[in-house]
């Protein structure tokens, strides 16, 4: 009888498409084997162009001395408690290999959000590799590299990943690839300490923290000449990023993704996308892809982009996606993600309209979902937006709401809040309800509807926002209850045009430690980890007692950082006086008359 996994291997490798050539590269008598695991299905991992463009770069690259693979979260792996595990124990493989995972050289693991560091620990356990950096041994283990937006601070997962990629690792993981390489043969601390000398790549333990009681950072040393004091995050030019950066590389058929630009164009004071250089992608690589798309019939196209309307070549791109569409024997469409409403213009709204337009929240089955256009005022009080550094005010969310009634093919509006910043009032939260009820006033359309997406404001690592306090989660839930019967009342009969979304408050339990833990809240992770905690139902009294077992609080992680050093300072890059400006301001608005 065939196993399990080998069918579901089989069965993805048969249904993938190449989408910028085959791989012909084989695995050369020496090469490293490299496997990228993810926490997610075949569908999505397809999607999660980090890992992705780092597997099409190894396997197309003749002077790097490796080969890449994947395993994934298959459908056949058999959920116990808080662990995943094989069918009938066979051996966790990639895709495309059957040997173990846990024989690999190098293993690579993404995390794209810090409520989700706790997958790690999942997928080691799944793959059989030591958890622990310290219980793993050079020619017998694999390293075990991390990266992504979920580890800007990287202090929680500090003693269960060897090294962490910041920034763009295309050019450090090679370098990487190749260290490893010259050192298969000797001690794994040689090995780290070379890694430690590549710009981009952060080895937690070649640093030594002093924790104080209840959590955060006295003192950082470096153990070894070799570790910088600052690790600095890697950002290349579009050339040398490579087309599996901006385009993904392999398809189910169902759908493929573009990335039209990095970074974007602003810098507000809790937001991360503004942090790296603002570069767009070449228009002949995805122009040429779109070719490739229309060739092998995939016909949904998603356009990732911090800000797709900064995107230079915006109309090009849409008009190759246009006359695609034109010539498909059936619809073709497209998703686009986030675009700022004082960009939007009257030729963009055009060129959109000639496609099938859609965004990624349009399951909600509203009457109207085609034509969602996604609008991010954070803040419904107009000084709040100012000292955050938006530029959102509600005189261009008019303007655009102005151009979207304009035309027939842009109905629904949906609006993203902040709740929680320090300063904010209860009126300030309620007057979200207001602005929505604006909004959907001012776009005055029998089929228009809104819809109001509420996040909790999160100090990020890496903004000028990150040592500011953040409210307990516990309270959000009921400003949220606030904000919907408030709109409620103020839309009488026309409330069923509104929808109010709300995140997972076990993911924010997980965020606010995880986001400004040192290397103790990992050990707590472990903990929760090993006792089968459901952590997607996850409530505070659990994580606090997790918390207190390693001599944290959870209430600590909520207030103001005003120590020197921060769990993550290695990595830190904000001035100072940044950080001094946003705060002072928000202390004036506080002590300001009401």
């Amino acid at each position: 009888m065939t196993a399990a996994l080998a069918t579901e291997t089989d069965r993805i490798r048969r249904r993938e498409i190449h989408l910028l050539g085959p791989y012909t590269r084989t695995h050369r008598p020496g090469d490293l084997r490299v496997v990228f695991l993810s926490p997610y299905g075949h569908a999505y991992s397809l999607l999660a162009t980090g890992p992705m463009a780092l597997y099409d770069l190894v396997n197309r690259r003749p002077d790097v001395p490796a080969t890449a693979e994947r395993a994934l979260a298959y459908e056949c792996l058999v959920a116990d408690a808080n662990r995943l595990r094989t069918p009938e124990d066979e051996p966790y493989r990639s895709i495309e290999n059957p040997a173990p995972v846990a024989d690999a050289d190098i293993v690579g693991v993404s995390v794209t959000n810090a409520g989700d560091l706790h997958s790690v620990l999942r997928l080691l356990d799944l793959a059989g590799i030591p958890r622990r950096s310290a219980e793993r041994t050079a020619g017998r283990h694999p390293l075990v590299v991390g990266g992504s937006g979920g580890l800007a601070n990287p202090e929680p997962m500090a003693d269960f990943l060897d090294v962490v990629a910041l920034g763009e690792a295309e050019r450090s993981f090679l370098d990487l690839i190749r260290a490893a390489h010259q050192h298969r043969d000797r001690p794994r601390a040689a090995l780290l300490e070379q890694a430690a000398r590549i710009p981009g790549l952060y080895v937690p333990s070649l640093y030594e923290h002093t924790l104080l009681p209840g959590g955060g950072t006295a003192a950082i040393r470096p153990s070894t000449p070799t570790a910088p004091d600052t690790v600095h995050p890697q950002h290349l030019t579009p050339r040398d990023l490579g087309p599996a950066h901006f385009t993904s590389p392999i398809s189910d058929g169902s759908c493929a993704l573009v990335i039209a630009n990095l970074g974007c164009k602003h810098s507000c004071h809790m937001c991360t996308l503004g942090t790296p250089p603002f570069r767009n992608a070449p228009i002949d690589q995805l122009t040429d892809y779109i070719d490739t798309l229309e060739h092998h019939h995939i016909r949904k196209i998603i356009i990732s982009s911090p800000t797709f309307t900064q995107y230079r070549h915006r109309d090009d791109l849409l008009a190759r996606i246009a006359a695609y569409a034109d010539r498909a024997p059936e619809p073709v469409s497209v998703i686009i993600g986030s675009v700022r409403a004082d960009e939007v213009t009257a030729g963009y709204l055009d060129a959109v309209a000639r496609l099938d337009p859609g965004h990624l929240f349009t399951e909600l089955s509203l009457d109207a979902p085609r034509g969602v256009i996604t609008i991010a005022p954070e803040f419904a009080a107009e000084d709040l937006v100012r000292i955050f550094g938006k530029t959102m005010d509600e005189a261009k969310v008019g303007r655009a709401l102005d151009l979207c009634r304009a035309t027939a093919h842009f109905g629904t509006v949906m609006l993203y809040f902040m709740l929680g910043a320090p300063g904010e009032t209860q009126a300030d939260r309620l007057a979200i309800a207001d602005y929505a009820q604006r909004v959907f006033q001012r776009l005055d359309r029998s089929d228009g509807a809104v819809i109001v997406k509420l996040q909790q404001f999160m100090p990020q690592p890496g903004t000028a926002s990150q040592r500011l306090p953040m409210a307990d989660p516990d309270l959000v839930d009921g400003w949220v209850t606030a904000i919907r019967d408030r709109l409620t009342e103020l839309a009488g009969p026309a409330h069923d045009r509104f929808r109010v979304l709300w995140g997972e408050h076990s993911r924010l339990l997980l965020e606010a430690v995880c986001d400004r833990g040192d290397r103790r809240v990992g050990h707590a992770l472990e903990h929760l980890h090993d006792v089968g905690a459901d952590f997607t139902c996850l409530t505070k009294s659990q994580l606090g007692q997790a918390l207190a077992r390693h001599g944290l609080t959870f209430d600590h992680h909520l207030r103001a950082m005003d120590t020197a050093l921060l769990p993550w300072h290695t990595v830190n890059s904000v001035q100072p006086h940044q950080e001094q400006a946003l705060a002072a301001a928000l202390h004036a608005r506080t002590a300001a008359p009401a």
